[in-house]
């Protein structure tokens, strides 16, 4: 069975330097357990690396894209070779000016293929490794260009500040949510705009409505439900840095048990088809899918489904995020997988990554 995805889009560059999916919400869902194999969606690394942090056995992280492996395999030589608060200043959480420097150091771990990438690149490595990705440099042409027509930036500082849930939902419709914020949200959030700087065009081929006003919403919940002095992704997207929060993988409290794992991690440039056809059947404890099944038809979502599960243990878990086109287990795969409604909407919830639909998690029968 053929990637559906790379018969469309273009992957010749890095499109997400860090993960937009929340590790918090996938660890709870998976609940990796010391000494399970697991298969996770490279992507920008981060979920990967979290992993690591609860002791597999063996985690394999494929993707597609060689420059998404290009961008775990620095990530990884980054953990070794560096202390936690040189791997913050090289990924751009916090400020700092020697992140040249901080790559040569990394620079002999990795291989011949993701040193001509990052060389070739270098110059980039200066802004922080967390925004050379094209939806990093989205955001911040939203950050730079779109948002100072809207909000001051006291405005922006005053929403990262948090507060209580009722201070929160008060700033955000007296101070937050005016016309002009509204106006500007539904051009640069568009299918049309996002296609083209942010994902590649291909990625929307199966979705219905508009991609705006879905997003909008989505975005009210995490500024108000959900709190922004606690959330990474908001402040990245507002500010191009962590401020008072971190993603899993970048805290210090499992900085060293990654560091200790780095060996049980094995990562391939290839689909996930491709990867299921070589591998035996009943071998894996938990599937990282990232949001992959957005990108390919419901029939070939559905035979790629069938394969996980022929390739997962009994009990293993499956977690993956909806973006805007809606996927879940189809009812002719009931024997094989069961959904964990309940459990996937209490943790779609607390969502820290607010611009998906839906989260999902499924059991292996």
């Amino acid at each position: 069975m053929r990637a559906e995805a790379a018969e469309h889009a273009d992957f010749s560059s890095i499109r997400y330097a860090q993960c937009w999916e929340d590790a918090d919400i996938l660890l709870e869902a998976l609940q990796p357990r010391p000494g399970g194999v697991g298969l996770s969606i490279a992507s920008g690394g981060d979920n990967t690396l979290a992993l690591l942090a609860h002791g597999p056995a063996r985690v394999f992280a494929i993707d597609l894209n060689p420059a998404q492996i290009a961008c775990l395999e620095l990530k990884v030589a980054a953990y070794r070779e560096l202390r936690h608060a040189e791997v913050l200043q090289l990924v751009g959480s916090t400020p700092g000016n020697r992140r040249r420097e901080l790559y040569r150091k990394c620079r002999s771990q990795l291989s011949a293929g993701a040193r001509w990438f990052w060389d070739g690149h270098e110059h980039r490595i200066d802004e922080g490794i967390g925004g050379v990705g094209k939806f990093e440099r989205y955001f911040a042409l939203f950050r730079h260009r779109v948002l100072p027509l809207v909000h001051r930036r006291a405005t922006v500082e005053r929403l990262l500040q948090g507060g209580t849930q009722a201070e929160r939902e008060r700033f955000y419709h007296e101070h937050w949510d005016t016309r002009r914020w509204r106006a500007m949200f539904k051009v640069f959030f568009s299918r049309a705009v996002m296609g083209r700087l942010g994902r590649d065009p291909s990625f929307f081929r199966y979705l219905e409505g508009s991609v705006a006003d879905r997003i909008l919403e989505r975005t009210r919940h995490a500024l108000t439900n959900l709190d922004p002095a606690e959330n990474p992704y908001i402040q990245w997207i507002l500010t191009g840095r962590h401020s008072t929060a971190l993603p899993y993988a970048l805290r210090a409290e499992h900085f060293n048990s990654i560091r200790t794992h780095l060996d049980r991690l094995e990562w391939r440039c290839v689909s996930a088809e491709t990867f299921l056809s070589e591998i035996g059947d009943d071998g894996i404890d938990w599937f990282n899918l990232s949001d992959i099944f957005e990108y390919m038809s419901a029939d070939h979502f559905q035979r790629l489904l069938e394969s996980l599960c022929g390739r997962g243990r009994r009990g293993g878990r499956l977690a993956y995020w909806n973006t805007l086109v809606p996927r879940s287990r189809p009812a002719s795969l009931a024997g094989m997988l069961r959904p964990l409604a309940t459990l996937s909407e209490r943790l779609h919830q607390t969502d820290k990554t607010f611009f998906y639909d839906a989260f999902v998690v499924e059991e292996v029968a």
